[in-house]
C-alpha cells in the first residue's frame, strides 16, 4: 500500500515550479522531505539525537552528495562507487551549514546530521539553489528545535533582468551569479561571483533572492500544517546560574574593558585575557571548577565579549587602537622566491599570505567530473592554512572544508580578471604564514600580485577586504578589515572583493536578526573605501603586469593545424612528438577543437620552440602553382635529385634529370652536387606523372638554335630500342 503523501508547490515569477512532497520516502528519519524543480530531485532528511553529546559545541553535520545514477552515469576510476566528496558538493554543504546553524538553540547540544542526496538530475536545472530550501524543509517537518524557516536562492542577472533558480545556460551569459540565504525576515547569509558591479547593484540582487525566499518559507509553513506540525522536543538545556553570572560579570568587564582600551596586539591581548581567566579560576575552589569549569568559562566568555562590544560602539574605536575604517599597516613584496613562475608576500597587520604561480599547458588543468558538471578549470587557486599561522599545533588531516571554501571564494574574486586568450593553464597557491582576521582577502591580494609578477596580463588588479558589524538596539559599528577576535565577537563577517571600478566576489555571513538594507549599503561603501586604499598598495609595490614570462618560467606559444594532419604530427604510437620533444627539450599537447589541431608548444629554451615551430611550418608548407623557391640537394640518383625547401625543411620533391637543363644530360652528377642550393620554379602535379613538378631548366635562358626533339619520334625510337631489347631477351 503506497502511504499517503502531501506535496506542497512553489510558483517563480516567470511560471516554474518546485514541489516540496513528504510521506513515501525515509519515514524513519525525524524529518524528511523531497525536494523537485524539473527532472532535478533532492531528498533531504534530519535526524537528531535523544542523548546529549559531551562537546562543548554544537555537533551539526550537514551533507550533500550528487549520485552519479542521477544523471545516468558511471563514478570515474577502478572502484566504481562514489567516495569522498568532491570540492562542489563541499562548497554546498557550508552554503547551507552557514544559514543553518545559526538558527539552532545557542544550548542545544545533540548530534545532528542533515543529509541532502541528489536523486534525479536535470540538465537545465542547478541543484545547489535547492540544497537550503530542503534542508530547512526537513527540519520543519521534525520536532527539533529551530528558530525558524529559511531557504537559500540563486539570483544572476542576465541582459539586465534579475533570475531566480537560473539554468547553466543562462548562468554562461550572466554577469551576476548571487546565492542568498535567509528567513522571511532577514537575510543571513550572501555568496557571489559578480562581473564588476556596483553595490547598489549587488544590495538589488541580494533584495530579489529574499523577495523569492519569503515565499519558499510561506510554502515550508503550509506543508509542516498539512502534515501536522510536530511539538518541539523537549531537551535539556545547559545548566545555568544567575548568581554565578553575575558574580563573573562583575568581576570580568571592567578589567575586560580596560585591557581593551590598552589597544594591545594579538599574543599580547590574548595573554592579558587569558591572565584575567586565571585572577577569575582563583575565585573558586578545585571542586567548584570541576563541577562548573564549563560554564565559567562560557560566563567569562560573555563578559569579555560585553566589554569590548561596549568599549567599540561607545567610543568608535577597536580592540587594536584603530578607527572604525582604518586599514592596518600594509606591505608587500614580489618575485620573493626565485625559483617558482610567479611569487607575492602580502601582509597586513598580523595577517600574511605567500602566493605562488605555477604555469602550465592544458594537460594541468583541473578536471570536474561531478554528476552534475563536466568541465575543466585552466586558472585554479588553492589556500593552505597550517596550524602555525596562528601559533597553534595540531593534527594535520587532509584538506579542510573552510580550507576549500575560502580558496573558492579567492578563486572567483580572481578568475574574470584571468585574459580569455591566456595561453596558460595557471595554478596559485596561497600559503598562509600569519593569521589575524581575513586571510582570505589576504590570498586575493598576494594572489593579484603573483599573477602579475608571473607575466599574466591580468586585465585589472583585485584587492579584498574583511567588514564587521557591532550592534546595539539601533547603535551599530561597521568595521574595515577586522580581527579575528572582531569576527569571534561581532555580528557580521563580510568579505568583499572588486576592482577600482566594481565588485567581483563576495561572501558574508549575518549572525543577527533584522540587519537593515540601510546597514548593508553602509558597509559595502565603506569597504570601497577599504578596497582602494589596499588597491593602492598592491600597485606601488607592482603597477602593471611583467611584460613577459620569467627567464626560467615556461613560454607557451599555440597554433592550429587543419584535423587530418594530426595523426602525421604525432606519428605511429606518438613517435614523431616523441622524438620532437627529446630534441628540442618542449612539451607539446594537442587538443582536437571543432576539427582542427591545437598545437600547445611549452619550453623555457626559445631555439627548441623556433624548431617545433619550423617543424610545423614545413609540414603545413604548400607551394604555389609558378613561385620559384630556394632548395638543397639532399640526394642524388639515377634520374635526377631530391631536392628540400629551404623555406620548409623536411619537405622533399623529386627535381628530374630531363629538368635539370635544356641541354641533354647524361649524368645528373655533371649538374649538381650534393649541399648545392639552386632555383627551381613549381608546376603543380604533372597530369602524366601525377606527381609534383618543379624544373631548373624553367629559370635558364634556352640556349641559342636549340630545338625540342618531337615527342613523337621520341616515343617512336624508344619503343624501337624496347623491341630490339626484347628480341635479344628472347634469343
Amino acid at each position: 500500500m503506497i502511504p499517503e503523501s502531501f506535496k506542497e508547490i512553489i510558483i517563480l515569477d516567470d511560471g516554474r515550479e518546485i514541489s516540496l512532497e513528504t510521506g513515501k520516502l525515509a519515514k524513519q528519519a525525524h524529518g524528511s522531505v523531497v525536494v523537485r524543480m524539473g527532472d532535478t530531485m533532492l531528498l533531504c532528511t534530519v535526524v537528531s539525537s535523544r542523548t546529549p553529546s559531551t562537546m562543548d559545541f554544537f555537533p551539526l553535520t550537514v551533507d550533500y552528495r550528487e549520485k552519479f545514477a542521477a544523471a545516468g552515469r558511471y563514478p570515474g576510476g577502478f572502484m566504481k562507487r562514489e567516495a569522498r566528496p568532491s570540492n562542489e558538493e563541499i562548497l554546498i554543504m557550508r552554503l547551507v551549514d552557514r544559514v543553518l546553524r545559526p538558527l539552532f538553540p545557542s544550548d542545544y547540544r545533540y548530534e545532528t546530521q542533515v543529509m541532502i542526496q541528489l536523486m534525479s538530475h536535470d540538465e537545465t536545472v542547478v541543484p545547489d539553489a535547492l540544497a537550503g530550501l530542503a534542508a530547512s524543509a526537513a527540519i520543519q517537518l521534525s520536532d527539533i528545535p529551530f528558530e525558524c524557516p529559511i531557504s537559500e536562492v540563486r539570483v544572476a542577472r542576465v541582459h539586465g533582468e534579475f533570475i531566480v533558480n537560473p539554468s547553466h545556460d543562462q548562468l554562461a551569459e550572466a554577469d551576476m551569479d548571487v546565492i542568498v540565504g535567509a528567513s522571511e525576515d532577514s537575510v543571513s547569509m550572501v555568496e557571489g561571483l559578480m562581473d564588476e558591479c556596483s553595490e547598489e547593484e549587488m544590495a538589488e540582487a541580494i533584495k530579489v533572492g529574499h523577495d523569492a525566499i519569503k515565499t519558499q518559507c510561506q510554502a515550508q509553513v503550509r506543508l509542516a500544517e498539512k502534515v501536522g506540525k510536530k511539538e518541539t522536543r523537549e531537551y535539556e538545556p545547559l545548566p545555568s546560574d544567575e548568581e554565578l553570572e553575575k558574580k563573573i560579570f562583575d568581576a570580568v568587564y571592567d578589567k575586560a574593558y580596560a585591557i581593551t582600551e590598552k589597544a594591545l596586539g594579538k599574543a599580547e591581548r590574548g595573554e592579558a585575557f587569558t591572565n584575567l581567566k586565571e585572577l577569575v579560576k582563583e575565585m573558586f575552589t578545585e571542586e567548584e571548577l570541576e563541577e562548573h569549569g564549563k560554564m565559567i568559562s562560557g560566563y567569562f566568555k560573555e563578559a569579555q565579549k560585553k566589554a569590548v562590544r561596549d568599549y567599540t560602539l561607545k567610543n568608535k574605536i577597536r580592540l587594536d587602537g584603530r578607527k572604525l575604517d582604518e586599514i592596518r599597516p600594509i606591505w608587500c613584496e614580489v618575485d620573493y622566491l626565485p625559483s617558482t613562475h610567479g611569487s607575492a608576500i602580502f601582509t597586513r597587520g598580523e595577517t600574511q599570505a605567500l602566493a605562488t604561480v605555477t604555469l602550465g599547458t592544458s594537460r594541468e588543468a583541473n578536471m570536474v567530473d561531478n554528476p552534475t558538471l563536466q568541465d575543466e578549470e585552466t586558472f585554479y587557486l588553492h589556500y593552505n592554512f597550517p596550524p602555525f599561522c596562528t601559533g597553534e599545533a595540531y593534527p594535520i588531516r587532509g584538506t579542510s572544508r573552510r580550507e576549500i571554501g575560502h580558496g573558492n571564494l579567492a578563486q572567483r574574486a580572481l578568475q574574470g580578471m584571468i585574459p580569455e586568450d591566456c595561453p596558460y593553464t595557471v595554478r596559485v597557491v596561497s600559503e598562509v604564514l600569519e593569521s589575524n582576521g581575513s586571510s582570505s582577502m589576504a590570498t586575493v591580494c598576494a594572489g593579484t600580485m603573483s599573477l602579475m609578477d608571473a607575466g599574466i596580463q591580468l586585465k585589472k588588479p583585485v584587492s579584498g577586504i574583511a567588514m564587521g558589524l557591532i550592534s546595539e538596539g539601533d547603535d551599530y559599528a561597521v568595521l574595515s578589515d577586522i580581527l579575528g577576535d572582531e569576527d569571534a565577537l561581532g555580528d557580521m563577517d563580510f568579505k568583499v572583493t572588486g576592482t577600482e571600478d566594481g565588485i567581483t566576489a563576495c561572501q558574508m555571513d549575518i549572525k543577527v536578526k533584522g540587519l537593515s538594507y540601510e546597514i548593508l549599503v553602509k558597509a559595502l561603501k565603506q569597504a570601497r573605501e577599504g578596497r582602494l586604499h589596499i588597491l593602492g598598495k598592491l600597485t606601488e609595490t607592482i603597477a602593471q603586469p611583467n611584460t613577459s614570462v620569467k627567464a626560467h618560467a615556461p613560454k607557451i606559444i599555440t597554433r592550429t593545424i587543419p584535423g587530418d594532419y594530426i595523426g602525421s604530427f604525432i606519428g605511429p604510437g606518438g613517435k614523431h612528438i616523441q622524438e620532437l620533444q627529446k630534441n628540442t627539450e618542449t612539451t607539446i599537447v594537442i587538443n582536437e577543437v571543432d576539427e582542427q589541431g591545437v598545437v600547445e608548444i611549452l619550453g623555457t629554451n626559445q631555439e627548441g620552440i623556433d624548431q617545433v615551430l619550423q617543424k610545423i611550418e614545413s609540414m603545413l608548407f604548400k607551394p604555389e602553382v609558378g613561385s620559384v623557391y630556394e632548395v638543397k640537394v639532399i640526394k642524388l640518383l639515377d634520374f635526377g635529385a631530391v631536392v628540400e625547401y629551404l623555406d620548409a625543411p623536411g619537405n622533399e620533391v623529386l627535381l628530374h634529370i630531363s629538368e635539370l637543363a635544356w641541354e641533354r644530360t647524361n649524368d645528373v652528377n655533371d649538374v649538381l652536387k650534393l649541399g648545392d642550393v639552386i632555383d627551381v620554379k613549381y608546376f603543380g602535379i604533372d597530369p602524366r606523372t601525377r606527381k609534383e613538378k618543379v624544373s631548373r631548366k624553367a629559370l635558364l635562358a634556352k640556349p641559342e638554335g636549340y630545338k625540342e626533339r618531337p615527342k613523337g619520334n621520341s616515343d617512336r625510337n624508344n619503343r624501337n630500342n624496347n623491341d630490339r631489347r626484347n628480341n635479344r631477351n628472347r634469343d
